[in-house]
């Protein structure tokens, strides 16, 4: 079974957060950088046509709330 682009796309901003949230921890990312930011660096240029800042909104709430309960 092959990913589509937007599966892709929220697997590589899922763990964009994932990486971010533990630098940000370890105090090994500038300070200034957002979590927009970072995720903008990890998307593979082919799927960045699926990105939108709604989307990775959606996956940090998702994540979040997973996390929570």
């Amino acid at each position: 079974m092959t990913l589509s682009d937007k599966e892709k796309i929220v697997a590589v901003i899922s763990n964009g957060i994932a990486v971010f949230s533990l630098l940000q921890e370890r105090e090994e990312i500038p300070k200034n950088t957002t979590m927009y930011d970072f995720v903008l660096k990890v998307i593979p240029e082919d799927i960045k046509s699926e990105l939108s800042a709604e989307l990775i909104d959606e996956v940090f709430q998702y994540v979040t709330s997973a996390h929570s309960s």
